[in-house]
């Protein structure tokens, strides 16, 4: 007599030998996923929606080729929500974590349904009727949606959020729809892992957050540091040039906190071209500076000058970083600017402390200055060459048109040049020894 077990055993295999194969699906490149986060009373309630794709460890049984069987999918749903979204998305009330939610309600829908548009479109959807068993509808085109509720204390606590969405497909983009019960809604879109979003952050909160974002944007941006190196180059024997070194540290300082600024109150052309046009001239800025170090025996007096107005073009290329991330300030956008650029600040702050007594000692026992400062140049310069014929390629690709905003950014630009000519001019006339007759 056969055992029990291996009677057991046998009908498993026989059954899933009979019945219609899986079909896999490789990773998606690309998945937009769409949330809304709603405190109301004790509950929080979190509304999802995922390109079918994603859910890659779904049996896929087809009524015809193509043509998904319905009910069989949408009995998989809340194991899919376990699988992919319940361990990935951590939320937190008050700074505590959270306990597992609780599946309320899971759908499918079609590819032209527009439910998501709005929170509560979104919900009479997720808790109305499914969709018919016959309806044709392809597979791959369907999205996935589930409605999570969360148990919390008070729907004016102050929450955040870390979605760890990206192993559903090799780029995850993200919008969050943040609705509070008694404040306007706040939407988010980030690009795979945010890390921890604080929807309603206090003015700490955000200042801390734009600081380190600062501080690691200046030592991310390889442009911004080879500019730097080259400004500081020929003044690294500090107790020598201490004055110099710092005015030339100080103006292009002072100048791309004023762009930086600037653009983040949208005084900058919002253009297309405008990107890919600072990114060739900040190539450029570094290129000259590299040729001056060769060309010119010692650090011109007014090098500070060219500091700046180099700066001023650094400036435009940090706000395009920032830009992106002040949807994460809350209601402090000054103070979350003025962070940022702090952090930009302490971070070249940190570069220098390092890069300036290793350009000393190297400029003293390994290699004579003027040697080294040429060799370090020339190296620098054949980089940032590259960088400008590559960006370059890139901004030829737009037309430039001579729009109103480009119109306005050149006398700007003009204005500025003037003025700080002006103040150069009545610099060295007010230095220069009197004159005898």
């Amino acid at each position: 007599m056969i055992p029990t077990t291996l009677r057991r055993n046998l009908f498993i295999f026989l059954l899933l030998w009979a019945a219609p194969a899986a079909q896999p699906h490789d990773i998606p490149a690309d998945v937009a996923v769409h949330l809304f986060l709603a405190p109301r009373d004790h509950t929080l309630k979190l509304l999802v929606r995922v390109p079918l794709p994603a859910l890659r460890d779904l049996d896929i049984r087809e009524r015809q080729p193509g043509i998904a069987d319905l009910p069989f999918l949408t009995h998989q749903l809340p194991d899919a929500a376990t699988l992919w979204l319940t361990g990935f998305i951590e939320l937190l009330e008050d700074g505590k974590p959270l306990p597992t939610p609780r599946l309320t309600a899971t759908q499918l829908a079609l590819p032209g349904d527009r439910s998501f548009t709005s929170y509560e479109a979104a919900l009479a959807h997720l808790t109305g009727p499914p969709l018919p068993d016959d309806t044709n509808a392809p597979w791959p085109q369907l999205y996935a949606d589930f409605l999570l509720e969360y148990p919390i204390h008070s729907s004016t606590a102050k929450f955040a959020i870390n979605p760890r969405l990206r192993t559903l497909a090799a780029r995850v983009l993200t919008t969050l729809r943040y609705l509070p019960p008694h404040s306007p809604e706040r939407a988010f879109e980030f690009d795979g892992n945010p890390g921890l979003i604080t929807l309603e952050p206090s003015w700490t909160q955000a200042s801390a957050r734009f600081i380190r974002l600062g501080f690691r944007h200046i030592l991310d941006g390889t442009d911004h540091l080879l500019f730097l190196l080259c400004l500081v180059l020929p003044l690294s024997q500090i107790k020598r040039r201490i004055k110099p070194l710092v005015a030339v540290v100080t103006a292009f300082t002072a100048a791309h906190s004023l762009t930086l600024i600037a653009a983040a109150f949208d005084a900058a052309p919002s253009d297309l071209w405008f990107p890919p046009l600072v990114e060739t001239l900040i190539a450029v800025s570094i290129v000259y500076m590299g040729l001056e170090n060769i060309a010119s025996p010692a650090p011109r007096p007014h090098r500070w000058f060219l500091a700046f107005a180099f700066g001023l073009i650094h400036g435009f290329g940090f706000s395009f970083a920032l830009k992106e991330t002040m949807q994460f300030a809350g209601d402090h956008l000054l103070t979350s600017l003025l962070a940022f650029n702090l952090g930009v600040e302490l971070g070249q702050l940190a570069v220098l402390a390092a890069l300036l007594p290793l350009l000393a000692l190297l400029l003293r026992y390994v290699v004579a200055e003027r040697i080294g400062v040429i060799v370090i140049s020339a190296l620098v310069v054949h980089t940032a060459w590259h960088w400008m014929l590559d960006r370059y390629t890139v901004l030829r690709k737009y037309d430039l048109n001579w729009t109103p905003e480009l119109t306005a950014l050149a006398l700007r630009a003009a204005f500025l040049l003037v003025l700080l000519s002006g103040i150069i001019w009545f610099r060295r006339r007010k230095l220069a020894p009197p004159t005898t007759t």
